[in-house]
């Protein structure tokens, strides 16, 4: 009686010992798989890519006032290269036909001009956006002519009527001007691959060739110079950007999007 008692409890220590390690094993696995299935997610989410490529327009405001201002013939082409991720090289190469009629002048200048430079995009975008919002500097030179067309002696006591338009057609060549130019702008993609803007330009001149007995009022590129060596512009541009490569984004600006929005909602 001992003896079957004894071996009794022996079978059934052998078999609560068996099922234990039945029950480890799956739970064991389980936890395996789970590890497994979670590293298996973390390689399967590609890391994010930008676009890097050429950005070519046409500048509308030039464009469309050649239609409704007789006096005004212009056009120009605009462009940028994305360099980084927020750097940006750009560039407007222009061509302008005015005339000016004032009360004691007419004139006419043409010529074309160059500017050159960067721009810096300050603008946060989200997922796939690729809008800029920009600040950035232009070195602009220009050749170009004058012709004055008539001109009318001033009179400071017209007691006996105005003085006589006197027609002129005096021409001055090989003229030309160089200045710089803070720029602030803003790009938005409407449709795909196609971006509205526009840019607000303060211009500073740094040298200018003067014609003889005669100045430079108006310089293609420059706009009017009659308060002195400061000028403002202003332009309109549809563009077409076209892709060439892309680029990984790194962890670290991934982390630095991270903490900068953690602190915009800490704020």
């Amino acid at each position: 009686m001992k003896h079957t008692s004894r071996f009794t409890f022996s079978i059934c220590l052998i078999l609560l010992s068996l099922t234990g390690n039945a029950q480890e094993k799956p739970t064991t696995g389980t936890t395996q798989g789970k590890a497994e299935q979670s590293q298996t997610k973390k390689d399967s989410i590609s890391p994010k890519k930008e676009r890097y490529g050429l950005r070519v327009g046409v500048d509308l405001f030039k464009l469309t006032r050649s239609f409704y201002e007789k006096d005004y013939r212009g056009l120009e082409l605009v462009g940028d290269y994305r360099l980084t991720r927020r750097h940006y090289l750009a560039a407007e190469i222009g061509n302008e036909n005015k005339t000016v009629d004032d009360d004691h002048l007419n004139f006419t200048t043409k010529g074309t001009y160059l500017k050159a430079g960067f721009d810096y995009n300050t603008y946060q975008n989200w997922l796939n956006m690729e809008n800029i919002i920009s600040v950035g500097l232009r070195y602009g030179v220009s050749s170009f002519s004058q012709t004055l067309n008539s001109f009318q002696i001033y009179n400071p006591n017209p007691y006996f009527g105005e003085a006589p338009v006197i027609q002129s057609g005096q021409e001055f060549k090989g003229l030309s001007a160089q200045w710089v130019e803070v720029v602030a702008g803003v790009k938005t993609e409407v449709f795909k691959n196609i971006f509205v803007g526009f840019s607000i330009r303060l211009n500073r001149m740094i040298s200018q060739k003067l014609p003889d007995n005669f100045d430079n009022l108006y310089i293609p590129g420059f706009n009017r110079t009659y308060n002195g060596d400061f000028g403002v512009g202003f332009n309109y541009t549809v563009s077409y950007f076209i892709p060439l490569y892309k680029s990984t984004v790194k962890a670290k600006d991934k982390t630095e999007k991270k903490d900068k929005r953690e602190k915009k909602k800490k704020k």
